[in-house]
């Protein structure tokens, strides 16, 4: 009596080369998915270091609009203090002299 696929001679060639067949295959595809997942975390990482960069970056901006706002806001102080007391006369020169470089600057632009 013979079983399905467990024959003698050629037979049993046929059985073992087909289990190595589907083996191989196996193999070849355990291959891929290692490939997949490397690619997958190398791009992880590069992602993460991405994210770091830009956090730093961001953070650094943060600081320097900080130091501007403060450099803003000290100017704004020292003006408000001035119309405060008795310079209201410096001040007012203050605002004729940018309304002066506004229409310089206008008719420099009207010129072109």
């Amino acid at each position: 009596m013979r079983r399905a696929g467990l024959g003698e001679g050629s037979s049993g060639h046929y059985v073992a080369s087909g289990y190595s067949v589907h083996e191989e295959e196996n193999e070849h595809l355990q291959e891929g998915l290692r490939n997949k997942v490397s690619a997958l975390k190398s791009l992880t990482i590069e992602i993460g270091t991405e994210v770091k960069y830009q956090n730093k970056m961001l953070d650094d901006m943060d600081s320097d609009f900080d130091s501007t706002g403060g450099l803003l806001g000290a100017t704004i102080g020292r003006v408000k203090q001035l119309s405060r007391g008795s310079q209201t006369k410096l001040l007012c020169y203050m605002l004729l002299f940018c309304l002066f470089v506004f229409f310089v600057l206008y008719w420099f632009i009207k010129l072109r």
